[in-house]
């Protein structure tokens, strides 16, 4: 694998959805000193998610594609494409029957063999999220062949929702980081407005 720029080896990042946005979503992906290292953006009126990774907001490079195979599938899987080398860096699957309950998503590696997971946290909020309010923040856990790679918890603000990432457990740098930000990104996205 070639080396990674330097936007992808912080251990810490912060991705804050754009508010006020009319079409489609953004979002900026700090890393941990508070500088802009990502922007992403959601296309608007696709029938399949599109989801662009920049390395600015002027969108002047292209860094990643996170894109849906399919039309509303309820275990939706993505394709995340990186977009210098148009490698596919891995497909990341939501669960759909087990995230009814309790979101779940499987991480694979580009062969689309399966290498981890990533499991809303506590079954107990999960369910109170569900039945009564989506206010409740959500957490996440990662793992890559059954080790914990990643944390990522949403903040209280409905209106200016927060996902912050930490890969500070993934010591081996077990997992791309490509498909982390990826993942993070579809959580805030997707899990965002399904609950």
């Amino acid at each position: 694998m070639r080396k990674l720029a330097q936007s992808y080896q912080h251990k810490e990042y912060t991705v804050r959805k754009k508010v006020f946005k009319i079409f489609g979503a953004a979002f900026d992906i700090y890393g941990p000193n508070g500088d802009l290292v990502f922007f992403s953006k959601q296309k608007a009126f696709k029938l399949k998610e599109d989801i662009r990774v920049y390395s600015n907001k002027e969108m002047t490079q292209e860094l990643m594609l996170i894109k849906a195979r399919q039309i509303l599938d309820f275990s939706a899987v993505y394709d995340v494409m990186d977009s210098q080398t148009n490698e596919k860096v891995g497909v990341l699957k939501r669960k759909g029957m087990k995230s009814l309950i309790k979101d779940e998503w499987i991480i694979m590696d580009s062969s689309e063999r399966e290498i981890g997971t990533v499991k809303e946290d506590k079954l107990f909020l999960a369910l109170l999220r569900r039945a009564l309010t989506n206010l409740i923040p959500q957490s996440f856990i990662g793992d890559v062949n059954d080790q914990q790679v990643f944390k990522f918890k949403q903040n209280f603000n409905p209106i200016a929702p927060k996902l912050y990432l930490d890969f500070t457990p993934d010591a081996n740098e077990s997992l791309d980081r490509r498909l982390g930000i990826a993942v993070a990104i579809l959580l805030i996205a997707i899990e965002g407005k399904q609950n």
